[in-house]
């Protein structure tokens, strides 16, 4: 989920889905780009001619992850809770051919809708409806490389995916040498997003945050993205390369991130919120 800027939109296709009314608005800059809305909240950017073009900065910070985990062009065993458009996995598909990828996706009709508006055959992308959270107990034990929570219910990421609980059910279907990423969305104090740092925390030996540094610093509400594995996280590497993206963004390890953290609770299922409400229009309607 992310902002957008007015721009006239090139066509828009609209449909009812079972969370909400879904629209796909042609990117006027991009002759393959879409953007995916659901009740107005941007989802999702895709360019059908590049998938490897990442529009929102926080899926282009992930993208640079997907580079970093493993050397490149190998394959990877990937699992994505929270569809979209499949932004990430087709980026996956198409920089590491060959990786087993599954994304997880409550809205069978936003599915049904995606796979026939913007196709992604022939890149192995295996597509599950069903709960996120729910579809961790399917997935066998140590069997993923790569972790990523990207989950909305409309401009929220649902309580229950945000527990330290689900932490450890998703860290427990990650390889040893696996890595979790989790998009998450908050402003003002950043309460939300230390509680969810402190959850990863409590989970694995090694967590970074990315960031821009007016979000860090609370002037505008926007994404983190929270990276964690009990091997080694890029966070030197995907520091530099984020520093030099047009929106630069920090990483914060070590102290700076033990500061950040400092006080804050992991909660449990029975103490989990939703991730904050943003700002009226701020993850709102391309045009």
């Amino acid at each position: 989920m992310a902002s957008r800027g007015d721009r006239v939109a090139r066509a828009v296709v609209r449909a009812e889905v079972d969370h909400g009314l879904a629209e796909l608005v042609g990117d006027p800059d991009r002759p393959g780009g879409w953007t995916l809305l659901v009740d107005g909240t941007a989802q999702s950017h895709v360019d059908l001619d590049d998938p490897t073009h990442l529009e929102f900065e926080y899926v282009r910070r992930l993208g640079h992850l997907v580079d970093l985990v493993a050397p490149a062009g190998r394959p990877l065993r990937a699992l994505h809770l929270g569809g979209g458009a499949w932004t990430l996995p087709r980026y996956l598909a198409t920089t590491r051919p060959g990786s087993a990828q599954r994304v997880v996706e409550i809205d069978g009709a936003l599915v049904d809708l995606v796979g026939s508006r913007l196709p992604a055959d022939g890149m192995g992308i295996d597509v599950l409806v069903g709960d996120a959270r729910a579809a961790l107990t399917r997935i066998a034990p140590a069997s993923v490389d790569l972790l990523v929570l990207d989950v909305f219910a409309g401009a929220r990421t649902p309580a229950h995916l945000t527990s330290a609980e689900f932490v450890r059910a998703a860290a427990a279907v990650l390889d040893p040498d696996g890595v979790y990423a989790a998009n998450v969305a908050d402003g003002d104090a950043l309460a939300f997003a230390r509680t969810q740092v402190a959850a990863a925390a409590g989970v694995f030996a090694e967590v970074a945050v990315v960031a821009s540094p007016d979000v860090l610093h609370g002037r505008r509400f926007g994404n983190l993205v929270l990276v964690g594995g009990n091997g080694e996280v890029p966070a030197l590497d995907l520091a530099r390369r984020v520093a030099a993206d047009p929106f630069p963004a920090r990483v914060l390890t070590g102290e700076p991130l033990a500061r950040f953290v400092a006080g804050a609770r992991a909660p449990g299922d029975r103490a989990a919120t939703p991730s904050p409400l943003p700002p009226p229009g701020f993850f709102g309607r391309a045009r």
